[in-house]
Formats: structure tokens, C-alpha cells, sequence
């Protein structure tokens, strides 16, 4: 047996219980990995909430967790290159929020031993959206991308990806986040009441492309605005908003595999250049799962929120 954190039915932060679990046995093309760190993500809580039923279907009990960091213990039929042992990090369709999880082989990349375990579990999903968001948006080397929400956790990675591209970023953030956005490479601007001439003044020029990764509303016809074009704009956080005002909406879907291993590299490249940034707004250990998921629920993140196992 071993031990996890799930939820019998749809609800609050509270439904959210320990239990025993079988121990996993892996599967073709799958990993069994001891957990040691899981990155707490928006997705977590909205599953949970029954919010993403129709796009996400559980069965109960049903344990959250997408991106994880372990070490290897067990290989299912045809899997090559990895051994047990091996410390890893990577994405899982949930279950992460566990002592031992499967993951598909091919999500997984080995962890440099310098990367530490919790920086290592915030690394999948920021880095895997972030590749896919700059792919679909087409942005360029020399072009002015407007982030919205960039000192999440999606949005840190982003811009480190982006300045690595060439690409100019102008990251809305509260005045809290600004110094740690200029420490990224970025031109902080404070969301709100007249943020459209706060991003003209800060980028005479005009914007070229702009992604939201907050979902507050009122950002996507003022970033349609800002660039003159809907899809010049997408947002990885507001899919009702996306069909209202015609941008474009990327979900990961498609690709999957593709943009993960693309991200990978692009992350451990930045790391062992020395440059990769992943801060953290708080660790919790697994057992207090359910109070991180409240902290992300609240947003204004600063970095990652990641469980220690």
C-alpha cells in the first residue's frame, strides 16, 4: 500500500482527504515513481471543485497532482531509457498528489543533479504551457509580447522562455511583483484601471502579441485592442472569455508530448546556463494539501506552490 491525498466527490479544499492506495504497478510505456515534491497547479482545484467535470472526468476517490518529481523505482514493458534510481521530474494526468505514481515514459526527463527537488516539480506544467503559448502565438525575435498575470507560476517560465527568444515582454503584475519581474527581464506594468495606457507608454512601438495567463476579466478586448488583431491574442486561462471575444484559446490538447519535450530541454538549458528562475510562493508538506489548494485558489501567486512528500 501506499499513501496519497484524494477526494471522494466534488467540492471545497476540505473534501480533500488521506487514504491507502495499492501500490501502482507500471504499466507499457509507464514509470513507477517515489514521489519526493508535486507542483500545486489552478487545474488541481478546479477539478476538485467538479468545475472541470465536463473536460476532466474523475473517478472517485480521485487524486489531483500533474507534475511531479521523483526517483525511479519500476519499469512497465518497453520503456528505455531510464533505470531504477534515476531522479526525474515530469507531467502525469493526475495522481501526483501521492507517495508513488505512474507516469508515461515519455513525460519524464531526468533532473540534473544541481536542480533541487521543488524547483524540479515547478518545472513541467509552467514550462510545457509556457513553449506551447509562445508556438501558438507565433511570437518572434525582436516582437513585444504583453503578458497578463506574468509573475504566476506559468508566467515566470514564460518570460524566461520568451527573453531567451529575443522577444521583448511587458508583464502585468501588482507593484509587489515589479522588482521580480525586472529580475526576469521584463517591463512591469500594474493591471487595472488604466493598464491600455500604462503598456502604450511602455512600449512606443506597439505590442505585437499578447497572452493571458490570469483570466481576469477585461484583458482580452483591451489586449485585442493593444495589438489590433483577435488572434494576435491568446489566453491559456479564459476559455468562455476566448469564444466571447474571439481570440484564440489553447488548452494542450494537442501536441502534448511534443511541446513537454521541448520545454524540458529549453528549462534545463536555461538551468545549466545558470539563468532559470523558479521561485517559489510557498511549500507545503502532502499532508496539508488541501491549505495549499486554498493559497492557489487565491491567486496573486509569486512562483509556485509545491507539496513535499
Amino acid at each position: 500500500m501506499t499513501k496519497a491525498i484524494a477526494f471522494h466527490e466534488y467540492g471545497g479544499a476540505d473534501v480533500l482527504r488521506p487514504i491507502d492506495i495499492e501500490l501502482p504497478a507500471p504499466g507499457p510505456g509507464q514509470v513507477r515513481v517515489a514521489v519526493r515534491t508535486v507542483g500545486v497547479n489552478p487545474l488541481d482545484h478546479k477539478v476538485r471543485s467538479g468545475a472541470m467535470a465536463g473536460l476532466f472526468p474523475v473517478a472517485f476517490p480521485a487524486v489531483n497532482g500533474y507534475e511531479l518529481a521523483g526517483v525511479v523505482e519500476a519499469l512497465g514493458d518497453g520503456v528505455t531509457g531510464f533505470a531504477p534510481g534515476d531522479e526525474v521530474f515530469g507531467a502525469v494526468m493526475g495522481g501526483g498528489y501521492a507517495e508513488h505514481a505512474l507516469v508515461p515514459a515519455a513525460m519524464l526527463a531526468r533532473k540534473p543533479a544541481s536542480l533541487g527537488w521543488e524547483e524540479a516539480a515547478a518545472i513541467p506544467v509552467a514550462a510545457e504551457t509556457a513553449e506551447r503559448a509562445l508556438d501558438v502565438l507565433g511570437v518572434r525575435a525582436g516582437e513585444t509580447l504583453l503578458v497578463h498575470g506574468a509573475a504566476g507560476g506559468v508566467g515566470t517560465v514564460l518570460l524566461q522562455f520568451a527573453r531567451a527568444r529575443g522577444i521583448t515582454v511587458i508583464g502585468t503584475a501588482s507593484e509587489a511583483n515589479h522588482d521580480h519581474l525586472r529580475e526576469l527581464g521584463a517591463i512591469p506594468v500594474t493591471y487595472g484601471e488604466g493598464l491600455a495606457e500604462r503598456v502604450r507608454a511602455a512600449a512606443p512601438g506597439g505590442v505585437d502579441r499578447a497572452l493571458d495567463a490570469a483570466g481576469q476579466g477585461g484583458v482580452l478586448p483591451l489586449s485585442v485592442e493593444l495589438t489590433g488583431s483577435a488572434d494576435r491574442v491568446l489566453t491559456i486561462a479564459d476559455f468562455v472569455g476566448a469564444e466571447q471575444y474571439g481570440v484564440r484559446f489553447t488548452g494542450g490538447a494537442d501536441g502534448v508530448e511534443f511541446h513537454h519535450r521541448r520545454a524540458y530541454a529549453a528549462a534545463i538549458a536555461l538551468h545549466e546556463a545558470g539563468t532559470l528562475r523558479l521561485p517559489l510562493h510557498r511549500v507545503f508538506p502532502l499532508a496539508e494539501a488541501a491549505e495549499a489548494q486554498r493559497v492557489s485558489e487565491q491567486g496573486h501567486l509569486r512562483g509556485k506552490i509545491v507539496l513535499t512528500v
